[in-house]
Protein backbone atom coordinates (compact mmCIF):
# COMPACT_ATOMS: atom_id res chain seq x y z
CA UNK A 1 0.00 0.00 0.00
CA UNK A 2 2.84 2.37 0.89
CA UNK A 3 4.56 1.64 -2.42
CA UNK A 4 1.33 2.38 -4.30
CA UNK A 5 0.93 5.72 -2.49
CA UNK A 6 4.50 6.63 -3.35
CA UNK A 7 3.88 5.91 -7.02
CA UNK A 8 0.68 7.98 -7.03
CA UNK A 9 2.48 10.84 -5.26
CA UNK A 10 5.33 10.71 -7.78
CA UNK A 11 2.88 10.75 -10.68
CA UNK A 12 0.98 13.71 -9.23
CA UNK A 13 4.19 15.64 -8.57
CA UNK A 14 5.43 14.96 -12.10
CA UNK A 15 2.11 16.01 -13.60
CA UNK A 16 2.08 19.16 -11.48
CA UNK A 17 5.64 20.05 -12.47
CA UNK A 18 4.81 19.48 -16.14
CA UNK A 19 1.69 21.63 -16.02
CA UNK A 20 3.54 24.31 -14.04
CA UNK A 21 6.39 24.40 -16.56
CA UNK A 22 3.93 24.60 -19.46
CA UNK A 23 2.17 27.54 -17.79
CA UNK A 24 5.51 29.31 -17.22
CA UNK A 25 6.38 28.82 -20.91
CA UNK A 26 3.00 30.24 -21.93
CA UNK A 27 3.39 33.26 -19.67
CA UNK A 28 6.89 34.02 -21.00
CA UNK A 29 5.64 33.88 -24.58
CA UNK A 30 2.56 36.03 -24.02
CA UNK A 31 4.44 38.69 -22.06
CA UNK A 32 7.12 38.91 -24.76
CA UNK A 33 4.71 39.42 -27.68
CA UNK A 34 1.99 41.47 -25.96
CA UNK A 35 3.20 44.87 -27.22
CA UNK A 36 3.12 43.98 -30.94
CA UNK A 37 6.29 45.98 -31.61
CA UNK A 38 7.07 44.39 -34.99
CA UNK A 39 3.84 45.50 -36.64
CA UNK A 40 4.31 47.45 -39.89
CA UNK A 41 1.85 49.94 -41.46
CA UNK A 42 1.81 48.12 -44.83
CA UNK A 43 2.74 44.47 -44.27
CA UNK A 44 2.85 42.05 -47.19
CA UNK A 45 2.63 38.28 -47.25
CA UNK A 46 4.16 35.78 -49.67
CA UNK A 47 2.56 32.33 -49.56
CA UNK A 48 5.45 29.89 -49.71
CA UNK A 49 5.18 26.10 -49.66
CA UNK A 50 6.50 25.76 -46.08
CA UNK A 51 4.75 28.80 -44.59
CA UNK A 52 3.74 32.40 -45.11
CA UNK A 53 6.62 34.86 -45.47
CA UNK A 54 6.28 38.38 -44.12
CA UNK A 55 7.95 41.16 -46.10
CA UNK A 56 7.81 44.87 -46.83
CA UNK A 57 8.26 46.91 -50.01
CA UNK A 58 8.89 50.65 -50.18
CA UNK A 59 10.56 53.28 -52.36
CA UNK A 60 11.25 53.61 -56.08
CA UNK A 61 14.15 52.60 -58.28
CA UNK A 62 16.14 49.42 -58.84
CA UNK A 63 15.21 46.59 -56.47
CA UNK A 64 17.32 46.06 -53.36
CA UNK A 65 16.59 43.09 -51.09
CA UNK A 66 17.67 43.34 -47.44
CA UNK A 67 18.19 40.01 -45.64
CA UNK A 68 18.57 40.10 -41.86
CA UNK A 69 21.05 38.01 -39.86
CA UNK A 70 20.03 34.40 -39.24
CA UNK A 71 19.43 34.14 -35.50
CA UNK A 72 16.34 33.17 -33.51
CA UNK A 73 15.78 36.81 -32.46
CA UNK A 74 16.55 38.53 -35.76
CA UNK A 75 14.00 40.04 -38.11
CA UNK A 76 13.75 42.76 -40.72
CA UNK A 77 13.60 45.31 -37.88
CA UNK A 78 17.42 45.42 -38.06
CA UNK A 79 16.94 47.54 -41.21
CA UNK A 80 14.49 50.06 -39.71
CA UNK A 81 17.07 52.87 -39.47
CA UNK A 82 18.48 52.21 -42.94
CA UNK A 83 15.29 51.99 -45.01
CA UNK A 84 14.42 55.73 -44.86
CA UNK A 85 17.88 56.52 -46.24
CA UNK A 86 17.60 54.05 -49.14
CA UNK A 87 13.99 54.26 -50.29
CA UNK A 88 14.59 57.45 -52.30
CA UNK A 89 17.09 55.56 -54.46
CA UNK A 90 15.82 51.96 -54.57
CA UNK A 91 12.71 49.85 -54.33
CA UNK A 92 13.62 48.37 -50.96
CA UNK A 93 12.39 44.91 -50.00
CA UNK A 94 12.87 43.46 -46.53
CA UNK A 95 12.08 39.85 -45.72
CA UNK A 96 11.55 37.95 -42.49
CA UNK A 97 13.10 34.57 -43.22
CA UNK A 98 11.06 31.46 -42.45
CA UNK A 99 11.27 30.82 -38.70
CA UNK A 100 12.13 34.47 -37.95
CA UNK A 101 10.26 37.64 -37.09
CA UNK A 102 6.63 37.70 -38.23
CA UNK A 103 6.97 34.93 -40.81
CA UNK A 104 5.58 31.50 -40.00
CA UNK A 105 7.66 29.31 -37.72
CA UNK A 106 6.86 25.67 -38.48
CA UNK A 107 8.36 22.92 -36.35
CA UNK A 108 11.04 21.55 -38.68
CA UNK A 109 14.79 21.41 -39.18
CA UNK A 110 15.97 24.53 -41.00
CA UNK A 111 18.83 24.06 -43.44
CA UNK A 112 20.97 26.22 -45.70
CA UNK A 113 19.31 24.75 -48.80
CA UNK A 114 15.83 25.52 -47.43
CA UNK A 115 16.76 29.21 -47.21
CA UNK A 116 18.45 29.12 -50.62
CA UNK A 117 15.17 27.89 -52.13
CA UNK A 118 13.22 30.52 -50.19
CA UNK A 119 15.35 33.43 -51.44
CA UNK A 120 15.31 32.24 -55.05
CA UNK A 121 11.54 31.68 -54.99
CA UNK A 122 10.98 35.07 -53.34
CA UNK A 123 13.01 36.96 -55.94
CA UNK A 124 11.14 35.17 -58.75
CA UNK A 125 7.63 35.62 -57.38
CA UNK A 126 7.71 38.94 -55.50
CA UNK A 127 10.48 41.00 -57.14
CA UNK A 128 10.28 39.53 -60.61
CA UNK A 129 13.67 40.67 -61.91
CA UNK A 130 17.36 40.72 -61.05
CA UNK A 131 18.00 42.36 -57.73
CA UNK A 132 20.84 43.76 -55.69
CA UNK A 133 21.02 42.18 -52.27
CA UNK A 134 22.37 43.14 -48.85
CA UNK A 135 22.75 40.48 -46.15
CA UNK A 136 24.06 40.35 -42.58
CA UNK A 137 26.14 37.75 -40.75
CA UNK A 138 24.96 34.15 -41.11
CA UNK A 139 22.68 35.07 -44.01
CA UNK A 140 25.65 35.96 -46.24
CA UNK A 141 26.52 32.28 -46.93
CA UNK A 142 22.86 31.63 -47.79
CA UNK A 143 22.87 34.48 -50.31
CA UNK A 144 26.16 33.17 -51.72
CA UNK A 145 24.66 29.72 -52.30
CA UNK A 146 21.45 31.20 -53.70
CA UNK A 147 23.50 33.14 -56.24
CA UNK A 148 25.52 30.02 -57.00
CA UNK A 149 22.34 28.08 -57.80
CA UNK A 150 20.72 30.84 -59.84
CA UNK A 151 23.11 33.72 -60.67
CA UNK A 152 20.61 35.29 -63.09
CA UNK A 153 18.42 36.35 -60.15
CA UNK A 154 21.08 38.50 -58.51
CA UNK A 155 23.12 41.46 -59.65
CA UNK A 156 25.46 42.86 -56.99
CA UNK A 157 25.81 41.58 -53.43
CA UNK A 158 26.94 43.26 -50.23
CA UNK A 159 27.65 41.35 -47.01
CA UNK A 160 27.74 43.03 -43.61
CA UNK A 161 30.07 41.15 -41.23
CA UNK A 162 29.62 37.75 -42.90
CA UNK A 163 30.37 34.48 -41.13
CA UNK A 164 33.91 33.21 -41.58
CA UNK A 165 34.48 30.51 -44.19
CA UNK A 166 35.64 28.17 -41.41
CA UNK A 167 32.42 28.75 -39.48
CA UNK A 168 30.39 28.07 -42.63
CA UNK A 169 31.93 24.59 -42.93
CA UNK A 170 30.79 23.33 -39.52
CA UNK A 171 28.48 20.33 -39.58
CA UNK A 172 26.17 18.84 -36.93
CA UNK A 173 28.10 16.50 -34.62
CA UNK A 174 26.89 13.95 -32.09
CA UNK A 175 26.58 16.45 -29.25
CA UNK A 176 24.77 18.91 -31.53
CA UNK A 177 22.24 16.28 -32.57
CA UNK A 178 21.69 15.33 -28.93
CA UNK A 179 21.23 18.99 -27.96
CA UNK A 180 18.72 19.46 -30.79
CA UNK A 181 16.81 16.39 -29.62
CA UNK A 182 16.47 17.93 -26.15
CA UNK A 183 15.43 21.33 -27.56
CA UNK A 184 12.77 19.63 -29.69
CA UNK A 185 11.08 18.20 -26.58
CA UNK A 186 7.71 19.96 -26.12
CA UNK A 187 8.00 21.34 -22.56
CA UNK A 188 11.55 21.03 -21.24
CA UNK A 189 12.96 22.01 -24.66
CA UNK A 190 10.76 25.10 -24.74
CA UNK A 191 11.86 26.03 -21.21
CA UNK A 192 15.53 25.76 -22.20
CA UNK A 193 14.82 27.91 -25.24
CA UNK A 194 13.10 30.51 -23.07
CA UNK A 195 16.22 30.71 -20.90
CA UNK A 196 18.39 31.18 -24.02
CA UNK A 197 16.10 33.87 -25.47
CA UNK A 198 15.47 35.82 -22.26
CA UNK A 199 15.51 39.59 -22.57
CA UNK A 200 18.61 39.77 -20.36
CA UNK A 201 20.49 37.45 -22.73
CA UNK A 202 19.48 39.51 -25.77
CA UNK A 203 20.49 42.69 -23.95
CA UNK A 204 23.91 41.23 -23.19
CA UNK A 205 24.33 40.18 -26.83
CA UNK A 206 23.66 43.75 -27.96
CA UNK A 207 26.08 45.21 -25.42
CA UNK A 208 28.90 42.70 -25.96
CA UNK A 209 28.57 41.57 -29.58
CA UNK A 210 26.32 43.82 -31.64
CA UNK A 211 27.31 47.35 -30.57
CA UNK A 212 30.70 49.05 -30.32
CA UNK A 213 29.44 51.31 -27.53
CA UNK A 214 27.11 49.43 -25.16
CA UNK A 215 25.73 52.73 -23.87
CA UNK A 216 24.29 53.44 -27.33
CA UNK A 217 22.01 50.39 -27.23
CA UNK A 218 18.38 51.48 -27.48
CA UNK A 219 16.13 49.34 -25.22
CA UNK A 220 13.45 49.51 -27.92
CA UNK A 221 15.61 47.34 -30.18
CA UNK A 222 16.09 44.81 -27.39
CA UNK A 223 12.32 44.67 -26.93
CA UNK A 224 11.83 44.10 -30.66
CA UNK A 225 14.37 41.28 -30.76
CA UNK A 226 12.82 39.76 -27.64
CA UNK A 227 9.38 39.83 -29.26
CA UNK A 228 10.76 38.34 -32.48
CA UNK A 229 12.29 35.47 -30.49
CA UNK A 230 8.88 34.46 -29.11
CA UNK A 231 6.44 35.04 -31.98
CA UNK A 232 4.96 32.12 -33.91
CA UNK A 233 4.18 28.45 -33.39
CA UNK A 234 7.69 27.09 -32.94
CA UNK A 235 10.30 29.86 -32.51
CA UNK A 236 12.73 27.42 -30.91
CA UNK A 237 13.05 25.38 -34.13
CA UNK A 238 15.25 27.89 -35.96
CA UNK A 239 17.30 28.38 -32.78
CA UNK A 240 17.94 24.62 -32.55
CA UNK A 241 18.85 24.42 -36.24
CA UNK A 242 21.26 27.38 -36.11
CA UNK A 243 22.91 26.37 -32.83
CA UNK A 244 23.41 22.79 -34.03
CA UNK A 245 24.90 23.85 -37.42
CA UNK A 246 22.09 22.60 -39.67
CA UNK A 247 22.06 25.97 -41.45
CA UNK A 248 25.79 25.86 -42.24
CA UNK A 249 27.22 25.07 -45.66
CA UNK A 250 30.72 25.15 -47.11
CA UNK A 251 30.59 28.03 -49.60
CA UNK A 252 34.25 28.09 -50.68
CA UNK A 253 33.78 26.47 -54.11
CA UNK A 254 30.71 28.55 -54.87
CA UNK A 255 32.44 31.77 -53.83
CA UNK A 256 35.36 31.00 -56.14
CA UNK A 257 33.06 30.63 -59.16
CA UNK A 258 30.71 33.58 -58.63
CA UNK A 259 31.06 36.34 -61.23
CA UNK A 260 28.69 38.75 -59.49
CA UNK A 261 30.22 41.80 -57.81
CA UNK A 262 30.61 41.30 -54.05
CA UNK A 263 31.37 43.90 -51.39
CA UNK A 264 32.08 43.16 -47.73
CA UNK A 265 31.25 45.89 -45.24
CA UNK A 266 32.61 45.28 -41.75
CA UNK A 267 32.25 46.89 -38.39
CA UNK A 268 35.79 47.94 -37.47
CA UNK A 269 35.41 46.45 -33.97
CA UNK A 270 33.81 43.19 -35.17
CA UNK A 271 35.81 40.21 -33.95
CA UNK A 272 38.22 38.84 -36.60
CA UNK A 273 36.70 40.98 -39.37
CA UNK A 274 40.09 41.65 -41.00
CA UNK A 275 40.85 37.90 -41.10
CA UNK A 276 37.39 37.16 -42.48
CA UNK A 277 37.82 39.71 -45.25
CA UNK A 278 41.20 38.17 -46.10
CA UNK A 279 39.58 34.72 -46.25
CA UNK A 280 36.94 35.92 -48.70
CA UNK A 281 39.31 37.92 -50.90
CA UNK A 282 41.77 35.02 -51.03
CA UNK A 283 38.93 32.85 -52.27
CA UNK A 284 37.66 35.48 -54.73
CA UNK A 285 40.16 38.33 -55.37
CA UNK A 286 37.48 40.46 -57.06
CA UNK A 287 35.73 41.06 -53.73
CA UNK A 288 35.91 44.66 -52.47
CA UNK A 289 35.71 45.66 -48.83
CA UNK A 290 35.79 48.42 -46.25
CA UNK A 291 35.09 48.88 -42.54
CA UNK A 292 33.15 51.48 -40.57
CA UNK A 293 34.88 52.92 -37.49
CA UNK A 294 33.26 52.68 -34.07
CA UNK A 295 30.80 49.97 -35.10
CA UNK A 296 30.55 46.27 -34.48
CA UNK A 297 28.16 43.59 -35.79
CA UNK A 298 25.19 45.80 -36.75
CA UNK A 299 26.55 49.03 -38.30
CA UNK A 300 23.18 49.49 -40.04
CA UNK A 301 21.79 50.30 -36.57
CA UNK A 302 24.87 52.00 -35.07
CA UNK A 303 25.72 54.17 -38.07
CA UNK A 304 23.02 53.88 -40.77
CA UNK A 305 24.19 57.03 -42.57
CA UNK A 306 27.63 55.56 -43.28
CA UNK A 307 26.13 52.23 -44.32
CA UNK A 308 23.70 54.01 -46.66
CA UNK A 309 26.55 55.99 -48.20
CA UNK A 310 28.56 52.81 -48.83
CA UNK A 311 25.52 50.99 -50.24
CA UNK A 312 24.82 53.80 -52.72
CA UNK A 313 28.47 54.02 -53.71
CA UNK A 314 28.70 50.28 -54.41
CA UNK A 315 25.32 49.58 -56.00
CA UNK A 316 25.45 52.67 -58.21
Amino acid sequence: MKAKNKIITAILLSAGATVGTALINKYIKMSAISRNLLAQPEPRCCRWRLGNIYYTKTGTGKPLLLVHDLTHASSSCEWDSLIPLLKEHYTVYTIDLLGCGRSEKPNLTYTNFLYVQLLNDFVKSEIGRRTNILATGASAPIVTMACGYNPDLFEQMMFINPDSLLSCSHIPGKSARYYKFILDLPIIGTLLYNFASARSIISRTFSESYFYNPYDVNPHYIDKYHESAHLGDSPKSVYASVQCNYTKCNITKTLEKIDNSIYILGGEAEQDIDLIIKEYTKCNPAIESSTIPNTKHLPQIENPEEVSSTVQMFFN
